[in-house]
């Protein structure tokens, strides 16, 4: 990660670190958490795979998909990391818990894209994780804010030492934005078994060569459609003919 624009947080409260407490920036209702030095992005319907509580996806190792209800511009957003569970403030509106486990010594959160990221200074042992949402559907309902302007909704990240639990949700109001999440993670197709994904790896050069061909033969057809003669194909996907 270190091609990445690195920035750092406030440290220091008596009985919990806050390892960042500002306005961030995001695009298309997202953030992302990541520890994989050799993974940047996170897949949206990979991370939600199997889960039955939206806004947090903890489904690809070592990473977290965050929703936010803005689409783009700035929210306000805090990361603590305690010792032991803490209390749930009664001032958010929408809170799940997921498990999550560092893949490297390196913990970041990150900006859509990766370029900006903020360190979370997280060992690699297993983490309880809850977020923590207010003015999702204010947020969503602004849409864009710019650099400027107020935040409308605002978000807690809180991390603490716990073994792996399924995700649940832990509070959730009569906001649209939070439903939403909730009622599509639950609509997802189940992950792939270890033998699908095998099988996924195995044909992914077979299905890129086919993908690259078919668009060969796209650029090559004319305004009455392809040219499907021998030596058109041939010339499309650099087959030599026989001697």
């Amino acid at each position: 990660m270190a091609q990445r624009q690195a920035r750092t947080g406030d440290f220091g409260l008596e009985g919990v670190r806050v390892a960042l407490d500002r306005r961030v920036h995001v695009e298309f209702c997202q953030l992302s958490v990541e520890s994989d030095p050799e993974t940047i992005g996170v897949d949206r319907d990979d991370a939600f795979a199997g889960q039955q509580a939206g806004l947090c996806g903890p489904a690809v190792p070592g990473a977290l998909w965050l929703a936010t209800g803005l689409h783009t511009g700035y929210v306000g957003f805090r990361v603590e990391v305690h010792d032991e569970e803490p209390p749930l403030d009664p001032g958010w509106d929408e809170a799940v818990e997921v498990p999550f486990h560092p893949r490297s010594p390196s913990t970041v959160l990150a900006e859509a894209g990766g370029v900006t990221y903020w360190e979370l200074g997280l060992p690699e042992t297993g983490y309880r994780v809850r977020y923590c949402a207010r003015g999702m559907d204010e947020g969503h309902d602004r849409d864009t804010l710019l650099e400027g302007e107020p935040s409308v909704d605002h978000y807690l990240l809180q991390f603490w030492p716990a073994p792996p639990a399924p995700g649940r949700v832990v509070r959730q109001s009569t906001g649209r934005q939070a439903a939403y999440w909730h009622a599509y993670v639950r609509g997802l197709p189940p992950p792939l078994t270890p033998e699908e994904r095998a099988e996924a790896e195995r044909l992914a050069p077979e299905v890129h060569a086919r993908a690259v061909q078919q668009a060969r033969l796209a650029r090559a057809a004319g305004p009455e459609g392809p040219d499907l003669s021998a030596a058109a194909l041939r010339a499309v996907i650099h087959v030599r003919p026989a001697p």
